[in-house]
């Protein structure tokens, strides 16, 4: 088995919410005490319904929020514990892509400097070395360099995506999450972008933690599959024992939830 390059250990993040109407308040575990790992060259797949806590899930592993209680290890350091620089560094290693690429992009940026600016936190490059690396990566997720000086407004939903893609790759990272990244495309866009992550994947070596609510896209794509509700892991196997052997109640309605595609003679 490849080395562990992930891994959370009890990972917890509640929040105290409000009643207005009786002056009282509760706590909402979103995040309830998830234990997990990741392996180089894996495509990990989080998968439950909408509300479940994924999302949440994966904005505290890299710390955009922080967890109520929990470990997170990166490359076997506590990557929960590290500060300043050292954090600063190590979130290159680490990056995300979101569901919404157009909410992710910003309007009044190009889309060279969108894809440039995760450089110009980490190392100091030349005009000439940034335009490189800027257009080499373009061309690894399939954009073209005509599309540079242009805003994110002028592309498609899939030509988004594919920005968003070359932004969280740009640094070279080894872990990339993926938040229902082709959730909001339409279908034939959806295989185009999970090939595009697959090619990179193989290329570049990334790893996936894959989120998504679509067991379906997950199937395509990971390894082994984790199966969540209501904040807590239940069900974990290969992507193959998930299918053909699910163990419990809520992924198995998961699995008769997938639409079924009509044969057309």
């Amino acid at each position: 088995m490849s080395r562990e390059i992930l891994n959370v250990e009890h990972l917890t993040k509640s929040y105290r919410v409000k009643n207005h109407l009786f002056s009282n308040s509760k706590t909402l575990c979103a995040v309830d005490d998830v234990s997990f790992n990741l392996h180089e060259g894996e495509v990990l797949g989080i998968v439950g319904e909408s509300g479940c806590g994924k999302s949440t899930l994966a904005k505290t592993i890299i710390r955009m929020i922080e967890p109520s209680s929990g470990n997170v290890e990166l490359f076997g350091k506590d990557f929960l514990g590290l500060t300043g620089n050292e954090l600063k560094e190590a979130r290159r290693e680490i990056r995300m892509i979101f569901q919404d690429p157009y909410s992710s992009l910003n309007p009044k940026m190009t889309i060279f400097d969108i894809i440039a600016e995760p450089l110009l936190f980490y190392e100091k490059f030349s005009k000439k070395e940034i335009e490189e690396i800027v257009f080499d990566t373009m061309n690894r997720v399939g954009l073209d360099l005509s599309y540079a000086k242009r805003f994110p407004h002028e592309f498609s939903g899939g030509q988004r995506q594919r920005i968003v893609i070359a932004r969280a790759i740009i640094t070279k990272p080894h872990i990339v999450i993926c938040d229902e990244p082709v959730s909001a495309l339409d279908v034939s866009i959806q295989a185009k972008v999970l090939n595009l992550l697959s090619d990179l994947k193989n290329e570049l070596g990334i790893s996936y933690i894959f989120i998504s609510h679509d067991l379906e896209v997950v199937r395509h794509i990971a390894d082994r599959i984790i199966v969540m509700e209501k904040g807590k892991f239940i069900e974990e196997g290969t992507t193959r024992e998930i299918f053909e052997s699910p163990k419990m109640a809520y992924t198995k309605d998961l699995l008769n939830s997938i639409p079924e595609i009509p044969d057309f003679i």
